[in-house]
């Protein structure tokens, strides 16, 4: 692997990312879009408001960057870009790991700018640091990212792309505790809860909500879906593919 050939990588997709308008607003307008739809329907709750809200600041960026992340790698899969690419010195991995910078920065800068939003125009006031808010949503992008990279090379077509979001995505809205607490669960659904990574994401979120400092579990949840990020990436460039047969 080489850190040459990734960088630029990563620079050629931010890039093609920075001419992409409607990429670019659907990423960083529509969840400050969303969270303030969430804002008015909570207006006279806004307890019940700072929970929610802060939840959907682990989830929304994590929907986003999956659907991004997913339909771009096989745009360029499809459009023979990774072919010509493996004519060069580039490897699998280079090319998979840059485009996880590139779109891993842009999952940085969109989870930022949606919570930040949350805070400083619609109030959102959780129990512990904002900057720990931060970090668990920008991680929980980067989930995304890596999950989108890795599934993306199971698709065929754009449209088989966004139909791996109920596959993928659905299963762990539903079971990490967001409408239900796991332990009210049934033990077979909470077995299948405990490895999805967006239950921890959700967890740690919900430990910066309670507390006002870090907890053991805040950190357990943010280093679980960080191992499974890397573990996706990995996984990607292994079944890396240069066109869509």
């Amino acid at each position: 692997m080489s850190l040459r050939i990734t960088l630029l990588t990563a620079g050629r997709v931010l890039r093609q990312l920075r001419h992409d308008r409607r990429t670019l607003a659907m990423m960083v307008v529509v969840p400050a879009v969303l969270l303030t739809l969430l804002h008015f329907m909570y207006e006279q709750r806004p307890q019940v408001f700072d929970h929610v809200a802060l939840l959907m600041l682990g989830i929304f960026p994590f929907i986003m960057m999956f659907l991004v992340t997913s339909i771009a790698k096989l745009r360029e899969r499809t459009t023979g870009t990774l072919e010509r690419l493996f004519t060069t010195p580039a490897g699998k991995a280079d090319l998979l790991f840059g485009y996880g910078l590139a779109f891993g920065l842009a999952a940085a800068v969109q989870a930022t700018v949606a919570t930040l939003f949350s805070a400083w125009v619609l109030g959102l006031d959780p129990a512990g640091d904002l900057g720990l808010v931060v970090l668990i949503a920008v991680t929980n992008a980067l989930l995304g990212v890596s999950l989108g990279l890795m599934f993306s090379a199971f698709a065929r077509t754009e449209f088989q792309a966004v139909q791996f979001m109920p596959v993928v995505a659905m299963p762990q809205i539903l079971l990490c505790g967001l409408f239900v607490p796991r332990e009210d669960m049934a033990g077979w659904l909470q077995a299948v809860s405990d490895v999805l990574p967006l239950t921890y994401a959700v967890t740690a979120l919900q430990e910066v909500g309670a507390h006002a400092d870090p907890t053991g579990t805040m950190w357990h949840g943010l280093l679980v879906v960080a191992a499974v990020v890397v573990l996706a990436l990995v996984l990607g460039a292994a079944t890396l593919r240069r066109r869509t047969a």
